[in-house]
């Protein structure tokens, strides 16, 4: 009972934790404007089966994608036995669906043994791209001490999870075969049987093994699981909302700002009455006045720096980096977050997104290619908050680059990009 009762305490501890600190993050995200994302359920909920359920994005690099896969599905099917061994601790039971499952208990320990192997070696294989071949993706400027860090501990943390489990399948696996205590004689365990081989033989230490792991597994977890909020692998629960709520629409396409395209009309028709809308900013300064879906974007970013790698302006050697902008938002609506915790929501720090995480290099070497939103794994669209923050230093404080400048006076004179007037505009088509 004592046993029963800790597990319930850690447990409870933990949901709690974890609820606390995912909730600071759905605040954060809906401190970001409103923005339609309900339309076609239909579209969406393929759209979120086909790229956070089947990764299909993924398997343009092969190799990675694999190894991901043998790591998503270690951690979507291994998660029954988990559930499992959070039955079991709470009422103090020992292989709880053994005898419901009957002989698919076995085939399903098997498949969790040969899973848990799979996401071992992936994760040893990842750990050398990272740190021993060193993929050029994986620097960075953005890519500092943390980001590094957070990516190995990851890693390092589903190893030891994974071998925790098999070394506790091992102890169980031996102390059947010796019929010891309430060991019962269930699952099938083609890799911890031969990892047993290296176990001692006498039952108590293989009962304290088995108990040490058990502990170290589900506590891990439940440990995992509140490093979660604070760390890019957050993205394993965001991908899901975020795929669903991606832009319909043709990628890069530019949003309409009612506020200018009620001017324009009533330009063009007077007799236009435009409809009453609440004064607001032009484009983008700070978090705040990006919409909730950028923001989740910046929280779902896993900084895989695929979005990098395909950027022209950052491969050319110019300042712009896709991951950069979205882990600079991520950054800044938390601290925006932590100030609301701490100070109210009166409290200005007098700090904002523009100028003091992205400068304006950043955002003016963007060619709006696309090739950043095309390349995300989770349809993460960097171009949106870019072309946002560029609107508001363009409308908001006319500080267009001067090659823009020209562009702008050459339409508004010309109704052309170009200097020449538009009745001149075929003269290159006469012969002589």
């Amino acid at each position: 009972m004592i046993a029963q009762l800790l597990f319930l305490i850690i447990l409870a501890a933990a949901i709690f934790l974890f609820s606390k600190n995912a909730g600071k993050i759905r605040r954060n995200i809906l401190l970001g404007k409103d923005t339609g994302r309900s339309d076609h359920p239909a579209e969406r909920w393929k759209t979120m089966a086909k790229v956070a359920l089947g990764q299909s994005k993924m398997t343009k690099r092969p190799v990675a994608a694999l190894l991901h896969l043998f790591i998503y599905m270690g951690f979507v099917i291994i998660n029954i036995e988990v559930l499992e061994i959070m039955i079991d601790g709470l009422f103090g039971s020992h292989r709880i669906f053994s005898k419901p499952l009957g002989s698919l208990y076995g085939l399903l320990i098997g498949s969790f043994e040969v899973l848990a192997l799979l996401v071992l070696f992936s994760c040893v294989v990842f750990l050398a791209r990272r740190n021993i071949l060193k993929l050029k993706r994986f620097s960075g400027k953005e890519m500092t001490k943390w980001p590094r860090s957070d990516a190995n501990y990851i890693l390092i943390i589903e190893i030891l999870l994974m071998s925790a489990f098999l070394t506790m399948n091992a102890a169980d696996y031996k102390l059947q075969q010796l019929h010891f205590g309430h060991y019962l004689q269930a699952g099938s365990f083609p890799v911890s049987a031969w990892l047993s081989l290296l176990l001692p033989a006498s039952p108590q230490s293989l009962e304290i093994i088995e108990r040490s792991c058990w502990w170290f597994h589900i506590i891990g977890i439940l440990a995992f699981l509140n490093y979660l909020p604070y760390s890019k692998h957050f993205h394993i629960l965001l991908a899901f909302p975020n795929t669903y709520y991606s832009k319909l629409t043709p990628k890069g396409q530019f949003s309409n700002m009612p506020s200018v395209t009620n001017e324009v009309k009533a330009m063009l028709d007077p007799a236009f009455v435009p409809e009453t809308i609440e004064p607001g900013r032009f484009g983008a300064k700070d978090v705040t006045d990006l919409t909730w879906k950028n923001l989740m974007d910046a929280y779902t970013c896993t900084e895989c720096g695929r979005c990098t790698s395909v950027c022209p302006a950052n491969i050319t050697g110019k300042l712009l980096s896709p991951r950069k902008i979205m882990m600079d938002t991520r950054d800044r609506i938390t601290e925006v977050g932590n100030n609301l915790d701490k100070h109210g929501k009166d409290y200005n720090d007098n700090k904002n997104l523009l100028d003091d995480y992205i400068s304006r290099e950043e955002l003016w070497a963007c060619t709006t290619c696309n090739a950043c939103t095309e390349a995300c794994p989770v349809n993460i669209d960097p171009l949106n908050i870019i072309t946002d923050m560029r609107r508001y230093i363009v409308m908001e404080e006319s500080q267009a680059p001067a090659s823009l400048n020209n562009m702008f006076g050459n339409v508004e004179n010309n109704s052309a990009p170009w200097k020449y007037a538009s009745a001149d505009r075929l003269n290159w088509a006469k012969t002589n």
